[in-house]
């Protein structure tokens, strides 16, 4: 293990942050390609991001950050909603309100944000997060997004994709245990490449050189109410992730650089993000496995990869290649994504530790998850409220109106 970067020599530097780098890609291209957003301009941001990041924590953090998984239902909606420009609004707002958190945090610590957002408001909403679009993951993979690959088809890229990447993420040792995603991708592609689904005219087009396609935001109330809400649960998310690299590499960092800092480089991360057209940001836990795989804990790694994704973002027929990945093998992905997230939402409600059948619970969890999947939808116009964001907002209301239950009851 070694701390001091500056006996570290320029190849084994390139060399480690590269090895981040590409243990991230897969997830990281993954939401744009999702959400409909530009590959290319993702991996710009991840980049910056990454480096305002460690700006303003100083390089104490051995963390990675890019796309948001938690994100990806909601910018679907939203894009559909009111289209991509307003949609980067709302989540320069999400990204605000952890820079609102974070000063929060270093004035009054965390007990108050324990007690804003318990397990039973937390666990639910994440849930929401997981399964509201879980009939898009279907449809993807049953091939009903796609025009030229039929049902058939579409099923066998899905399954095997779907099937690669269970495998790897539950047999797979070392380095293939950090990149399932990317390996059930690369066997679909690969499959779908024999079965000649694969359209390369955007590839030939493009150039090996080109500036991503950013988008600039646009602000409008109903796409910031509806993205605001999602912010909290990768915020209180974000206290974990600090936990679990501050326990591989024995430091506090709650108290050094301290949590108002890192959720502050998070929160302006994402802001910055938004500013260019790309998915909100967060520090990426198959990059702090390969940390702890590979005991390299200086931040500087990190900063290495994160100027390799800027200079990848720039490279034209990269960004094109990514976009010829057929629908239904990303939609295979995706039907394993939104139901993990969920799993982490059920984690959080079984580790509580709390009765889910006792009526405050029972009444606070059941509201969040009809509203949130259900459709539920207060308002009109402007100033509509639905899905995570309505949940998110029933459930603070209800764990703040409803009294706490009495012990024995």
């Amino acid at each position: 293990m070694t701390t001091n970067s500056a006996q570290e020599s320029w190849p084994k530097l390139l060399l480690t942050g590269g090895q981040m780098l590409f243990v991230a890609f897969g997830a990281l291209v993954l939401v744009p390609l999702l959400t409909g957003l530009d590959p290319s301009v993702a991996l710009f941001t991840a980049g910056v991001g990454t480096l305002v990041f460690h700006g303003i924590t100083r390089q104490t953090v051995p963390v990675f950050l890019a796309s948001s998984f938690a994100f990806i239902a909601p910018i679907q909606g939203s894009i559909a909603s009111f289209g991509v420009s307003a949609t980067m609004g709302g989540l320069m707002a999400a990204g605000l309100v952890y820079v609102a958190i974070s000063q929060a945090v270093r004035l009054k610590g965390t007990a108050w944000l324990h007690r804003l957002l318990p397990p039973v408001v937390v666990g639910p909403v994440i849930m929401v997060i997981g399964l509201a679009l879980a009939p898009v993951a279907v449809s993807m993979a049953t091939g009903e997004t796609s025009d030229n690959i039929g049902y058939g088809a579409a099923i066998f890229l899905s399954m095997a994709s779907l099937l690669v990447t269970l495998v790897l993420a539950v047999f797979g040792r070392g380095l293939l245990r950090l990149v399932p995603i990317m390996g059930g991708i690369a066997v679909g592609y690969v499959l779908a490449l024999l079965m000649g689904v694969v359209d390369f005219a955007p590839v030939r087009e493009a150039a090996w050189l080109s500036v991503p396609n950013f988008t600039a935001p646009s602000f409008h109330w109903a796409a910031i109410l509806f993205m605001i809400p999602v912010a909290i649960a990768p915020a209180v998310e974000h206290i974990g992730d600090m936990v679990a690299i501050g326990s591989v590499t024995r430091k506090n960092y709650l108290e050094k650089p301290g949590l108002h800092r890192t959720l502050l480089g998070d929160g302006l991360a994402t802001t910055t993000a938004a500013l260019f057209g790309g998915p909100p940001n967060t520090t990426y836990s198959e990059v702090t496995g390969a940390v702890t795989l590979t005991k390299a804990f200086n931040p500087k790694y990190m900063v290495i990869a994160a100027v390799l994704a800027i200079v990848l973002a720039f490279v034209g027929k990269l960004g094109a290649l990514l976009q010829t990945i057929p629908g239904p093998v990303m939609g295979g992905i995706m039907t394993l994504l939104f139901g993990s997230i969920a799993v982490v939402g059920m984690n959080t409600l079984v580790r509580a530790g709390q009765s889910l059948t006792a009526a405050r619970n029972l009444v606070v969890v059941s509201l969040i998850l009809v509203f949130g999947i259900g459709g539920m939808q207060f308002g009109g116009g402007q100033f509509t409220l639905q899905g995570v964001s309505l949940a998110a907002l029933v459930g603070i209301a209800l764990n703040w109106l409803l009294p706490a239950e009495k012990e024995g009851e």
